[in-house]
């Protein structure tokens, strides 16, 4: 028997249900090592068959579970976050009290060293030589020069008006004809 899909098995599982109700009702059957009478194989196969139907409708219900999650947890958490907060500002001094809620204390920010600082001052003037960089004061300092540029005024006159001319007769191409004229090779 080729390979089959879950669905395919049950639908083969139900059409076997009803030929052995049609035509084995009563009969004895010996397959797979033993002896069942119809009762028991009907059993068997309808017991796929409503696995099968469970699995549907739980899975019917977790999409629906899962949609309606979707739908109103962004809402919840957002409450969350703000009743959090309102913890936070109520029992702001009181760790003990946070920890009653899950809710962690605000770090405290270390100071740096005096050898940190000193790096880091010293790690931005770096990057600024490197990038090119400066602050606004230095940038208003600088300021460009032009050497050897003459600027020459230009006077505009009376404009010019040039009067038409008669197109020239060429030669005569013939009586139109309304399309284009043919290729000569």
């Amino acid at each position: 028997m080729a390979r089959q899909g879950k669905a395919t098995a049950v639908d083969l599982a139900t059409t076997l249900i009803a030929g052995i109700q049609k035509r084995l009702a009563n009969v004895p059957m010996t397959f797979a090592g033993g002896t069942f009478t119809a009762a028991q194989v009907i059993s068997e196969l309808q017991e796929l068959v409503d696995l099968r139907a469970a699995v549907i409708a739980a899975r019917t219900s977790t999409t629906a579970k899962v949609e309606a999650e979707e739908a109103k947890a962004p809402a919840l958490l957002a409450f969350m976050d703000a009743f959090v907060q309102f913890v936070r500002v109520q029992f702001s001094t009181q760790s003990d009290a946070l920890a009653d809620f899950g809710v962690p204390p605000k770090k405290v920010a270390t100071p740096l060293t005096v050898e940190q600082k000193a790096a880091a001052a010293a790690k931005r003037e770096a990057t600024r030589a490197a990038r090119g960089t400066a602050s606004a004061k230095a940038k208003k300092r600088i300021k460009g020069t032009v050497t050897g540029v003459l600027v020459t005024p230009i006077v505009a006159g009376a404009p010019v008006v040039q009067t038409p001319t008669a197109p020239t007769a060429g030669p005569n191409p013939g009586p139109a004809t309304g399309g284009t004229a043919p290729k000569t090779a």
